[in-house]
């Protein structure tokens, strides 16, 4: 008989699990993991591939063999995620202590972390559970011992105090606290609020459950796979709705409530809970949702930074340094955080980094939130790229703030006639929103380049383009940043964390978050955000800005990849020029480029026209030293 191991949770709670019920086949020889593990330590670094191959030969198990090397090996490569998370640490075995730790591409590090103790439910997903539950308890009630009962339907409660605040005959107002209940008239119609853990708890009427009891039995029990195994039986059987079911199983939804439960154990101050009721107008279903929103990271970083010997940050956009110093370790003292910035490889005269404040026609260029859609600044846009065409060779790479304004312009740009006169020199690709295609556009792309007809991509500031991809040589000899990409403030999770880090200028202590409006609710209202913005003092202010800045620095970033590498750079907008005596200001977008490109920029220039020669010359003088480099040859 197989050894097990008994649980008891309390209540007639007594949980069996069986040891090695489900190993991997290939570890039953011991002795092929030893020589696994010899053989790999003979060779050179391995990757996954490798490690793959090497296993299908000794016939063993690849996995279980690299995680016993990498307690002795001198370098481990893994993702942020297996790094960040304690868990994860400790099932692969790796310590951290007297252990120097490099996190490269490190201006992603403060999001990933995290958006890893995120949680979000979604009406469907709530709805899925409920039935699958109710389902399960009406097959089993009666074998169901009481405490499994019991605990089971205390999941049936939560699962329906989720769905109150997202009924669809329930105003949204009704589930915060502190809003006039009585008279809902009185409180302000909304399509989302947030609020913190406890006032959730209460609101919901569920903060005397022991979630935590409720956790332990999920995960000792499997009882989210009995259910949810369940439920795919009588779905299947009932044929109910088979296509619904497709991109998302029951499995899936019972996890997302698992997670959720796991964010409401956290203290009250480390996150908020949002609450949004959105529906489609075209199906007219609800997409309403519940999610957790971790605010703080400093906490759980401080256990890598704790533990290693050293922790360094890598990245080629990690200014401004300031933001990721403030949400990753803010109780570090200064004298213990060293920061060093050398200058770029490319030699200086590679590029042309200008401040473009006025169009062809003379218009200055004001790409903020109330004048961008305006016809004037959009056509004044267009006339620059049509003179662009005929001086920057090769290919041309546009970001624009969204592809909602990114559309805005090309369908005015259409109706003109500008992108006609465009395409007369350069074919036009739009970056798509899907990323399956992605691709396709950039291989056409590619080809147009290298037809001498030459391309323009109209591309996203955080879209596919301005991330991961790199336009190297011909694919992007010039980069036009069309205005400064703010995040919309209009975003509830956003607003939310700019008053968190507001929040730290007043107190030291941790505490959630301060409240800079009347309430917390927003209805996608863009002046409700700009209005949290305005009653920022300092930290918040300087957060939204330096996440501006670090989309441009990550946007332009794409163009410069090796020593040989040349490119041009415009910053279209009035503000990254602007009065000399503004440039003294911290918070003026120049002072938050990289030095590679700030000790190049040319702040202001006379018109379009000194723009158009400084880029006829900059290409000029560069096509005669590539002329003349290939003579040599």
């Amino acid at each position: 008989m197989e050894a097990s191991t008994f649980q008891n949770l309390g209540a007639n709670v007594r949980i069996v699990r069986t040891k090695a019920s489900c190993r991997c086949p290939m570890l039953r020889k011991h002795k092929l993991q030893r020589e696994f593990k010899a053989e790999s330590f003979q060779q050179e670094a391995m990757d996954i591939e490798d490690l793959v191959q090497l296993g299908r030969e000794m016939r063993t198990c690849p996995y279980y063999g690299s995680r016993r090397m990498a307690p002795a090996a001198d370098l481990v490569i893994l993702p942020y995620q297996s790094l960040l998370s304690k868990s994860s640490r400790e099932s692969l075995g790796l310590s951290l202590k007297n252990s120097v730790v490099i996190i490269d591409e490190a201006h992603n590090l403060a999001d990933t972390l995290l958006s890893m103790h995120d949680a979000k439910l979604t009406v469907s997903q709530l709805e899925d559970i409920h039935c699958s539950i109710e389902s399960y308890l009406g097959r089993f009630q009666n074998l169901l011992g009481a405490g499994n009962r019991r605990y089971i339907q205390i999941m049936l409660i939560l699962t329906r105090a989720f769905l109150k605040p997202l009924a669809s005959d329930r105003n949204l107002s009704s589930v915060n606290v502190g809003l006039d209940t009585e008279n809902p008239s009185k409180s302000k119609p909304c399509g989302a609020c947030s609020m913190a853990i406890y006032d959730f708890l209460f609101s919901l009427n569920i903060d005397n459950i022991n979630l935590v009891k409720l956790l332990a039995y999920i995960k000792e029990s499997n009882i989210i796979h009995k259910v949810s195994g369940y439920g795919e039986r009588v779905a299947a059987m009932l044929q109910k709705d088979p296509v619904a079911h497709e991109e998302m199983s029951k499995l899936t939804s019972f996890r997302a409530f698992s997670d959720m439960l796991v964010a409401l154990t956290n203290n009250n101050g480390d996150g908020r809970i949002i609450i949004s009721r959105t529906s489609s107008s075209t199906s007219g279903q609800h997409g309403g949702y519940i999610k957790y929103v971790m605010l703080t990271g400093a906490k759980l970083f401080s256990e890598v930074v704790d533990e290693a010997h050293a922790v360094i940050l890598a990245g080629g956009t990690l200014q401004p340094i300031e933001e990721t110093r403030e949400r990753l370790f803010p109780w570090l003292p200064s004298n213990q955080l060293q920061f060093f910035s050398c200058s770029h490889i490319v030699p200086p005269e590679s590029i042309m980094p200008i401040a473009v404040s006025h169009g062809p026609s003379g218009q200055s260029f004001d790409f903020s939130h109330s004048s961008r859609s305006s016809i004037g600044m959009i056509q004044e846009l267009g006339l620059l790229m049509s003179n662009l065409v005929a001086v920057v060779p090769e290919g041309i790479i546009v970001f624009f703030s969204s592809f909602e304004y990114e559309t805005q312009v090309h369908t005015a740009w259409s109706n003109s006639g500008i992108l006609r006169r465009i395409v007369k020199k350069k074919r036009v690709f739009r970056e798509p929103r899907k990323n399956t295609e992605v691709e396709a556009v950039l291989r056409d792309y590619k080809e147009a380049i290298e037809s001498e007809r030459g391309a323009i991509m109209l591309a996203v500031v955080g879209g596919k383009v301005s991330e991961g991809i790199n336009f190297s040589d011909s694919m992007c000899r010039c980069v036009v940043m069309v205005g400064l990409p703010y995040p919309s403030p209009s975003d509830i999770e956003l607003l939310e964390r700019i008053k968190h880090i507001e929040g730290r200028a007043d107190s030291d202590s941790i505490k959630p978050s301060v409240t800079l409006v009347d309430d917390s609710y927003y209805s996608g209202d863009v002046q409700a955000g700009f209005g949290v913005l305005k009653s920022c003092k300092r930290r918040g202010k300087e957060y939204y800005e330096n996440l501006c800045m670090k989309a441009v620095n990550q946007s332009i970033g794409r163009a410069i990849r090796h020593e040989k590498d040349y490119a041009s750079i415009l910053l279209v907008d009035a503000r990254y020029s602007n009065d000399p005596s503004k440039r003294t200001s911290h918070s003026h977008p120049s002072n938050k480029l990289p030095k590679w490109i700030k000790d190049r920029l040319i702040y202001s220039t006379k018109g379009y026209g000194d723009v158009h020669r400084l880029l006829h010359q900059f290409f000029k003088h560069k096509n005669v030293e590539n002329s003349s480099e290939t003579n040599q040859h």
